[in-house]
């Protein structure tokens, strides 16, 4: 089966040459001896007119090997608190990404939380905007998409405990691409030291700190949950190293500081 593109048309273009030119436009040149192996990347997921150039920053700074696992939020619609996919291809105008089956079982055979759910995944953006970037940079990669639906912390750290033992355990270097936009919908100069708040956290590779950081400071990071579990992975995979590559508020863009979206471009190895 074949996932067809949900906001083609307005996160990013439509025809695929105006997208390829958009894509180029936030991906730097690189060499091959310029791209770090890094174990996991935190990315945004807004329209790649407001973050494209943070995402672009991260995904044209690393190497971007065949396997990819696709970690993102379940903002719509209803579904699995922990919906993968496991078979089949997403479509962009770029053309098909095609999911790694045997990499998606291994997942849900590690972790039983994770769900066979198309419908969560049909409508949801924070995976889909990532994949462009991906297609631009490695054309043969695979992927398995999991979106998380849930904050329950406990929930969050098994997911992430079975994501980071099965990439352990894998011969080929897997890449665990995280997708999440910081604080919402507040002013720039407030949104900008709530953001400061949660990537101090994330720096410091604590998931818990983060949680609860997020929760009593009230910031309004939608991929909470995807960084919980990410950052929980990586203290399986032994990650000790995390690196802010650059940071943006919509604001950067649209020109209005009184309602803005943060984002946070960072990799961590």
């Amino acid at each position: 089966m074949v996932r067809l593109p949900a906001v083609a048309g307005r996160f990013y273009p439509s025809d695929a040459g105006e997208l390829s030119a958009q894509i180029r436009e936030y991906i730097a040149p690189k060499t091959a001896s310029a791209a770090r192996n890094v174990k996991a990347c935190l990315v945004p997921h807004a329209g790649l007119m407001y973050s494209g150039h943070v995402a672009g920053a991260v995904f044209s700074s690393i190497r971007i090997p065949k396997g990819i696992v696709l970690l993102g939020v379940r903002h719509r619609p209803p579904g699995s608190p922990a919906a993968i996919v496991s078979n089949g291809a997403w479509r962009t105008p770029l053309g098909d990404a095609e999911i790694d089956h045997e990499l998606a079982e291994k997942l849900r055979a590690a972790c039983p939380l994770l769900t066979e759910d198309a419908v969560a995944h049909s409508k949801e953006h924070s995976l889909e905007v990532e994949i462009p970037f991906l297609q631009a940079l490695n054309p043969d990669f695979q992927f398995v998409p999991i979106a998380l639906g849930t904050a329950h912390f406990e929930t969050l750290v098994t997911v992430g405990e079975a994501i980071g033992g099965v990439l352990a355990a894998e011969k080929q270097e897997i890449l665990l691409v995280t997708s999440s936009d910081l604080n919402h919908y507040e002013d720039d100069a407030t949104t900008r030291v709530k953001d400061r708040k949660a990537i101090e956290q994330l720096l410091s590779m604590d998931a818990r700190r983060l949680y609860d950081v997020c929760s009593k400071e009230e910031i309004s990071m939608c991929g909470l949950g995807p960084a919980v579990a990410m950052l929980t992975a990586l203290q399986v995979l032994r990650a000790s190293h995390a690196e802010l590559l650059r940071y943006a508020t919509s604001a950067d863009r649209s020109g209005d500081p009184s309602a803005v979206v943060g984002y946070a471009g960072m990799v961590f190895w």
